[in-house]
């Protein structure tokens, strides 16, 4: 067997350290772009289900003070919790029920449920008061990419 032969078969440890080394790098210049891409992606999960709860308790509070919806008492008009959005209600004078929601969106940053305020409850409080839903928002204390607060969307 030629000398030249089986020297050129194989990689050196200089050529595999060096390789080693450079997919290192880049790893680590990966993860960081690879966690904004998820920590954005769960921003938008946020932002579109905050906007459909709003969205479904808004067009309640608009159905009830158009009659369409009969009022509870101390209700002011808000549903008296998420469910009702995705149960329905029924219409005055008709036989159908109005359903707001097909179902109730997980917060995407804890995968727990909404922080709810109710139209009777101070604005400095933090704890639901149980009357009806009149807000939601998330219960993460986590800091968005853009330097605002998740709790203040």
């Amino acid at each position: 067997m030629n000398l030249s032969a089986r020297n050129s078969r194989g990689f050196t440890l200089a050529e595999l350290v060096m390789v080693v080394a450079l997919i290192a790098v880049l790893a680590t210049m990966a993860l960081p772009v690879a966690k904004f891409t998820v920590k954005r992606h769960k921003e938008a999960e946020l932002r579109l289900a905050l906007r459909q709860i709003r969205t479904a308790i808004d067009e309640y509070k608009r159905m009830s003070d158009q009659g369409l919806i009969p009022l509870t008492v101390g209700g002011e008009g808000y549903p008296e919790n998420l469910e009702v959005l995705v149960e329905g209600v029924e219409i005055v004078g008709q036989e159908t029920k109005m359903r707001f929601l097909r179902r109730i969106p997980i917060d995407p940053m804890t995968g727990d449920d909404w922080v709810l305020r109710s139209y009777q409850d101070d604005l400095d409080t933090t704890s639901w008061g149980g009357e009806n839903v009149y807000e939601i928002r998330t219960s993460s204390d986590g800091v968005a990419i853009d330097g605002t607060k998740y709790a203040d969307w």
